[in-house]
Order: C-alpha cells, then sequence, then structure tokens
C-alpha cells in the first residue's frame, strides 16, 4: 500500500528555448507592473542585466535593478535588497541567475511585504505570510530553486549555512529557457550539474521519496547522466544544454517533495566555515556518502545503475547496486572534477568540528536511507580527502 504523499512545487512551469522572450508577458501575468531584478553581478557583467533591461524597456516596463550578489549570498543582502524593493515600490521580484540570486529573490520578496529581518524567516515555516509575486529565472542547469520552498544563505557570523523554508518561498512562475545556460563555462556547467545529479539521487534514495518524487528524481538521473558530459565538452550543443536543464528542474521537484539527504548536512559547514560552492562540496562528498548508504538501499542504487545504462542484467543485487556507485564516480571524472577535501584546503584536524555542524544540519540527516553517527561523518570526510 502507497502512503500518504503530497506533492507540491513552483505555480507554473514555462520550459523551452526562446521562453525568455516572454518575461514581460509573464510579468504582466502575475499583475506586476514595476519589477525588481535580482541579478548575479558577474551575470549582470556579461550583458544579461543589459538583455533584461531591453526586453523590459521594449515592453514600457519601469524596473529596479539589485546586481550585489557575488557567490553563495550572505544573510544580510536579503535585507538589503528588501529594502531597495520596498524604497522603490517594485510590485514584483525576478531572480535571474544560478541558485545564490533565486534564493536572494525568493527571501527578498517575502520580507519585503513587511518589515521584518531575515534572521527571522531563518528555519522551517517561519514566514509569516506570502510576499510579492515572483518569477525565476535559471541560468545554470543546478540548484533546481526555481521550483523548491528553500532559499539558503551564508552566516558569516557564525560560520555557517542557514535556510529559509517555506511554502512561501514557491515561485509563482519558473521559467526555463535552454539557451540562457549556453555560455555557462565547462567547470561551472560540471559542479552546477552534478550538485543537480545530487538532487535527484538524494531525493530518489530519501526516506521521504513517494512514487511521484520518484518518477521525477529518476527521470532527472537519466536525462543528467545522458547530458551532462556533452555539456561540459561541447557547451554549445543546444539538444544537450536542453536535457539538462529539464533534468535539473525534475530534480528540484524531486528535492522539494521528497528533500534531500547527508550529502547536504555534510557539505554544509564546507560553504559556510570554507567558503567552497555548493556545486562543488557536493560532488566531492557524493561517491562516499554512496558507499556508506549503499547498504541500506540496494534495489534503489540497482534501478540507478540500470537508469545510467550500466550492465546489471546478470549481476547480483549487491553487484548492480555498486555499479551505480561506479557510474557516477566516472561521471565526475568525465566532466573533469577532480577535487579532494584536501586541494579544497580543510585540514584533517577540522573533522572533528566540521562533522558536529553537519550533525546539526538535521532535516537531510532524517532522511537518509542509513543512520549516520559523528563518528560517520569523520570517516566519511576522510573517504573524501
Amino acid at each position: 500500500m502507497t502512503d500518504l504523499f503530497t506533492f507540491t512545487g513552483a505555480k507554473k512551469i514555462i520550459f523551452g528555448r526562446g521562453a525568455f522572450e516572454g518575461i514581460a508577458g509573464a510579468i504582466g501575468e502575475l499583475g506586476g507592473t514595476k519589477p525588481c531584478i535580482v541579478i548575479d553581478g558577474q551575470l549582470a557583467r556579461s550583458g544579461m542585466a543589459a538583455r533584461t533591461a531591453e526586453l523590459l524597456d521594449g515592453s514600457g516596463l519601469e524596473y529596479v535593478l539589485f546586481d550585489r550578489i557575488d557567490g553563495e549570498p550572505p544573510l544580510e543582502i536579503a535585507d538589503e535588497g528588501a529594502q531597495l524593493i520596498r524604497d522603490a515600490n517594485a510590485d514584483i521580484v525576478i531572480g535571474v541567475g544560478g541558485g545564490s540570486a533565486m534564493d536572494a529573490a525568493k527571501a527578498m520578496a517575502v520580507l519585503a511585504r513587511g518589515n521584518d529581518r531575515a534572521e527571522q524567516y531563518l528555519g522551517l515555516n517561519r514566514v509569516p505570510g506570502p510576499g510579492l509575486p515572483t518569477i525565476m529565472v535559471p541560468t545554470t542547469a543546478g540548484t533546481g530553486s526555481e521550483v523548491t520552498f528553500t532559499a539558503v544563505f551564508i552566516r558569516n557570523d557564525l560560520r555557517k549555512k542557514e535556510g529559509m523554508n517555506s511554502p512561501f518561498l514557491y515561485p509563482d512562475i519558473a521559467l526555463l529557457d535552454p539557451l540562457l545556460t549556453l555560455s555557462v563555462p565547462p567547470a561551472v556547467t560540471a559542479s552546477t550539474g552534478i550538485d543537480a545529479f545530487c538532487h535527484a539521487f538524494e531525493s530518489f534514495t530519501s526516506r521521504q521519496a513517494s512514487p511521484m518524487s520518484g518518477l521525477f528524481s529518476l527521470e532527472a538521473i537519466r536525462l543528467i547522466a545522458e547530458n551532462l558530459r556533452t555539456c561540459v565538452h561541447n557547451g554549445a550543443d543546444a539538444d544537450a544544454r536542453e536535457g539538462m536543464l529539464l533534468g535539473s528542474l525534475y530534480a528540484g521537484l524531486g528535492l522539494a517533495n521528497a528533500g534531500v539527504t547527508a550529502v547536504h548536512s555534510l557539505s554544509y559547514p564546507l560553504g559556510g566555515r570554507y567558503g567552497i560552492p555548493h556545486g562543488l562540496a557536493n560532488t566531492v562528498l557524493l561517491p562516499a556518502v554512496m558507499r556508506f548508504n549503499l547498504p541500506a538501499a540496494l534495489e534503489k542504487y540497482a534501478v540507478v545503475a540500470e537508469t545510467m545504462g550500466e550492465p546489471v542484467e546478470d549481476c547480483s543485487l549487491r553487484e548492480a547496486a555498486m555499479y551505480a556507485v561506479d557510474a557516477v564516480e566516472e561521471l565526475i571524472s568525465d566532466c573533469g572534477v577532480d577535487s579532494t577535501l584536501e586541494t579544497l584546503g580543510i585540514a584533517r584536524d577540522d573533522f572533528n568540528e566540521i562533522a558536529e555542524q553537519a550533525m546539526k544540519v538535521s532535516r537531510p540527516l532524517e532522511n537518509n536511507p542509513r543512520a549516520l553517527s559523528p563518528e560517520d561523518a569523520r570517516e566519511i570526510y576522510g573517504e573524501a580527502f
């Protein structure tokens, strides 16, 4: 018998080549008259801000630009952006970029409706009500933030990451245009792509997975396995970019409904304490966590191996499950990611402290298919070293 489950996500999803050309129409659909564009600073300087402005100018829309997102956002940036929105009387928020820009935009939209501080909304279900309408436009195939209820920030004062998690953060429209990802550099394509794979794999093996979330998670695994290598090594391949962005979208829907597992708990201290980009931190830890969890999820690992094209027909269940780990390690290697915790500057002497921090990221650990202790966390860090 299937357990009771729910399935939620962005209220509307628009996907396809050239979809971004319709951004003004999407704003109008939500009743917006003066958008605030929240965009990654480097992306803005590359011409994306000018392109967005051209589309809005052509529709006679006045707008305000917030382009101070630089890497993973500190919590204070959400308060700063919300104040800009209030001062400008903007009535809709558009997030353009990777997960950092979209997370910041989602938080700014709920903060702009009142005078609360971002710190008050950290945790689960602490956002008191709906914010301004939002449209999320991903320019990387990675985080899936365009369809999730989460916004993650760096707490520089505490040297850790924390997130807002609320259904009021679900975007009103997720607008995905594969053509916007064509210029993403290979290294960023690789790390964000493996991050998307993490979302797909972790949500598929999560204790909270449902039959419906599993459909999206497994299809995301297939799409990412088929397309990521091409995107890294031939970024101009529009078909591969489209498949990869669709995989990232599906992984985000899986994540939003089934959650993630120990990879994310263990990676949070790497971002908060050392500033390691989220996708890279997940990539470095994923194989070690997979090996740890394997005995608790043999059947699902075997399904993943088959989905990734591994020859599992005449294998035992355990052998088939091991093929999933091998396939993921090959994918990471083929994408040119060879970092370890050592090369990223993590000292073995820090393992006790970061393991203690990881154990406080409790929701993903509750989803993990195998119970994980602080000693287990230290051993995983050691294997990834």
